[in-house]
């Protein structure tokens, strides 16, 4: 069986021999992307195509349906309505 410290030296080999081939597959990797960028003539949103994967509503502002005339505070009738409109009519309060 091996000792603690040779097992310890072996994994440190293994370890640069690891990174060593990840860097030759890499290179290699890039220069056939190019290759294939190159030969077709292919422009980055070709390859990677705008609003894949995203939302475009995410992060979007709503403008304010209610004013309070006391405060001047705004809601805009989304999620819970704050104490200042909540169980009143609603009418009196639009922003016209």
């Amino acid at each position: 069986m091996s000792s603690y410290k040779e097992l310890l030296a072996q994994r440190q080999n293994l370890e640069a021999q690891i990174e060593a081939a990840r860097k030759t597959e890499l290179h290699d990797a890039v220069a056939s992307v190019r290759q294939l960028i190159s030969e077709f003539g292919l422009t980055q949103d070709d390859v990677f195509p705008a609003g894949r994967g995203k939302n475009s509503n995410k992060g979007s502002t709503v403008a304010p349906k209610y004013r309070d005339p006391e405060t001047g505070s705004t809601w805009t009738g989304r999620g819970k309505p704050p104490l200042w409109i909540a169980g009143k009519d609603r009418s009196h309060f639009d922003i016209k």
